[in-house]
């Protein structure tokens, strides 16, 4: 079962929300918050897997208080504007509802959710990076992220088969990634561990024989990741 949470300041949310979880199968509520601070609580005491999350909220907005968690569940966007879509899908939400909606959109965002065992199994095949590249949102999965360069204003992401270029900060795209999945290796390289074939004295040797530079700085953390 996917244990759903609701966080939203509007009854008539909680209402139509709980109704159609209830009808759906596969699903369970297990939390109902009326603000973030709330659901920080409950999320302190309650495994969830999915959350519904209202954007404008009083005090703390859905956005901010995603933001705030180091290890927040999968989240649908339940809002009333359609101007924060962009900022949502960035932050990486399943879907993006736009209320009103009907049970069929809901029943197709939920369709998006990997189920909890999939993703604990086999965490490399469970998610995406989501950039913006040019005027379009990307959604790039990790499992083909080989390795990500700076290159001055850009980050480059590379994969097998092409790469991207994605207006961010290398601080910024490091912590939007799952560190299970991906380590620092240099001041401008990240590298997706599941394409590590060597780990050298300064370099390390991906997937396709790809080499990218190894600084002293991050080699203790990346050995110690690589042996795990």
């Amino acid at each position: 079962m996917i244990r759903c949470m609701i966080v939203d300041d509007e009854v008539m949310a909680h209402q139509i929300l709980e109704a159609f979880i209830l009808q759906t199968e596969g699903l369970t509520l297990v939390a109902k918050c009326r603000n973030a601070m709330e659901a920080f609580a409950r999320l302190e005491q309650q495994d969830v897997d999915l959350m519904f999350l209202d954007i404008e909220m009083p005090l703390i907005s859905g956005t901010r208080f995603l933001r705030s968690l180091s290890k927040p569940p999968q989240v649908i966007f339940t809002t009333a504007y359609a101007e924060h879509a962009v900022e949502g899908f960035e932050l990486q939400a399943l879907d993006y509802l736009l209320k009103p909606f009907s049970y069929e959109r809901f029943a197709k965002a939920v369709a998006r959710m990997p189920s909890p065992a999939a993703s604990s199994d086999r965490p490399e095949d469970a998610g995406s990076l989501v950039v913006r590249e040019k005027d379009a949102l990307v959604k790039i999965p990790y499992a083909d992220i080989l390795y990500i360069e700076a290159a001055r204003d850009y980050m480059k992401v590379h994969t097998p088969g092409r790469h991207y270029m994605v207006l961010q900060t290398m601080k910024k795209l490091e912590e939007a990634l799952p560190p299970a999945l991906f380590v620092r290796t240099h001041k401008s390289f990240i590298a997706g561990l599941r394409h590590v074939k060597q780990i050298k004295a300064e370099s390390l040797v991906l997937s396709q024989d790809i080499s990218i530079p190894l600084s002293s700085l991050y080699k203790e953390q990346v050995l110690k990741r690589y042996r795990e």
